[in-house]
């Protein structure tokens, strides 16, 4: 499987720590975690 580099903006990681009491700062965490985790599995290589 090819590994694809994915370009976050800096304030993308910061996501997680916004309030999470509105469902679309919710959804765009759950949405960076899928990320990151794909990133740790080495599907994606991370660009910043």
């Amino acid at each position: 499987m090819k590994v694809r580099p994915i370009y976050i903006d800096v304030c993308a990681l910061s996501r997680p720590f916004d309030d999470q009491s509105f469902l679309r700062i919710r959804l765009e965490t759950e949405a960076l975690n899928l990320i990151l985790l794909n990133v740790r599995e080495g599907r994606y290589t991370l660009l910043i």
